[in-house]
């Protein structure tokens, strides 16, 4: 389950800490999961006051990604 998000660029955001999977809906109407996301990077993103700049500084391209819509 997602959480709605205040961003320019994300919608919202969602983690299994269990399986450290991040999925996130982007404003582009695509859904990504991002694998082996440690809690505190979750956390950190959900505090940020600019998400989609915390997402491509720690995110981006740092962790195994599968589009799934």
């Amino acid at each position: 389950m997602r959480t709605p998000v205040r961003s320019s660029t994300l919608v919202s955001v969602g983690y299994d800490e269990a399986k450290q999977v991040l999925e996130i809906e982007f404003r582009r109407n695509s859904v990504y999961q991002y694998s082996g996301v440690p809690r505190p990077i979750y956390k950190q993103l959900m505090a940020a006051s600019s998400k989609g700049s915390y997402f491509d500084r720690r995110i981006r391209n740092q962790f195994k990604t599968m589009r799934i819509s």
